[in-house]
């Protein structure tokens, strides 16, 4: 079968590789659907500081079990799944309270350890959560929309809270869904005229320029410094600060501003125990992700057509269909 591999940056080759044949506690699964996360982009150009080369991408997933062994969880053969991308230990202390995504040996499928852009891939059968109703396409993006749903969730964002999302790619419309859907209100900041024109269209009020109201939860999803430091200035008294967006450098605040208002600042990592919870909106309406996918490509194509995506300004997630 082909393989889509990162070779180094720049570089995606397409190539044979074997079968793989799943190990203990593990299923075979068939990969439909790769969703192209920016995580995949900044490695294709070298900005990712947690990856080697080469490297295979992919890590949200929609597939098919093809083979599987006795589990208790309720899977079979045939069963259309979203695939959880976060490997852990259980050991460390941060598995042993609960804090999975802060596990101190945790990997990443396709930034750590190689990913799925290839038609079968052995799997842990832990990682499979399974829909009866959700679309291949829908399954494939559950883990973004596990990572913007955990974001709220460390804001511990109530009903009728106001909250502003900073910047609309992917996991702030992750962050924006998740919290329209427990009956925030949210409102966007956003400066790129095509995603202020897509977030209106979900019925979600779009600022160009912030005004002078305060959010009682602020989730900065840009990952731009200037962006993540002027974000403080947004936040209510007493109100708390999300970075769900990632910068490798420094990030400075103005602590009269920040202590004035007793401000409460928290990072926020992949996600845990979120994505059942988000199948379940996303199979009852509460969610809508169809119109996020701008454009699709097949695995064969992704060498040729993956390294124009980031100078497309249309783009709000592609997604791989995988043949064969």
């Amino acid at each position: 079968m082909q393989q889509v591999i990162l070779q180094q940056p720049g570089e995606l080759l397409l190539h044979d590789i074997a079968i793989p044949r799943p190990g203990e506690g593990e299923a075979l699964v068939r990969i439909h659907r790769v969703g192209v996360c920016g995580t995949d982009m900044h490695a294709y150009h070298g900005r990712q500081p947690f990856l080697s080369y080469p490297r295979v991408l992919g890590h949200e997933l929609g597939v098919e079990i093809v083979e599987i062994g006795e589990n208790d969880r309720g899977l079979a053969v045939g069963d259309h799944c979203a695939v959880e991308p976060y490997i852990t230990c259980g050991k460390c202390h941060s598995c042993s309270i609960g804090k999975t995504n802060c596990c101190e040996n945790f990997q990443t499928l396709g930034v750590h350890t190689d990913g799925a852009m290839q038609p079968l891939f052995a799997v842990p059968i832990r990682l499979l959560h399974k829909s009866e109703k959700l679309s291949l396409d829908q399954l494939a993006l559950v883990e973004t929309l596990g990572v913007g749903a955990h974001a709220v969730r460390r804001g511990k964002t109530q009903p009728g809270q106001d909250v502003l999302v900073v910047g609309a790619g992917p996991i702030g419309l992750a962050a924006i869904q998740y919290a329209h859907g427990l009956g925030a209100n949210v409102r966007v900041l956003e400066l790129n005229e095509r995603r202020r024109d897509f977030v209106a269209a979900l019925g979600v009020e779009v600022l160009s320029e912030p005004d002078d109201q305060l959010a009682e939860v602020v989730i900065d999803a840009t990952g731009h410094p200037q962006a993540m430091e002027a974000s403080f200035e947004r936040v209510a008294f007493g109100g708390t600060l999300v970075f769900v967006g990632f910068h490798k450098g420094d990030v400075k605040y103005h602590n009269p501003l920040f202590h004035r208002r007793e401000m409460t600042v928290c990072g926020s990592r992949n996600s845990v125990g979120v994505i059942p919870t988000l199948i379940e909106m996303i199979e009852d309406g509460r969610i809508d992700t169809a119109p996020w996918i701008t454009h699709r490509m097949l695995l064969t194509d992704v060498p040729d057509r993956f390294p124009k995506l980031s100078d497309d300004p249309s783009l709000v997630k592609a997604m791989i269909e995988v043949e064969g």
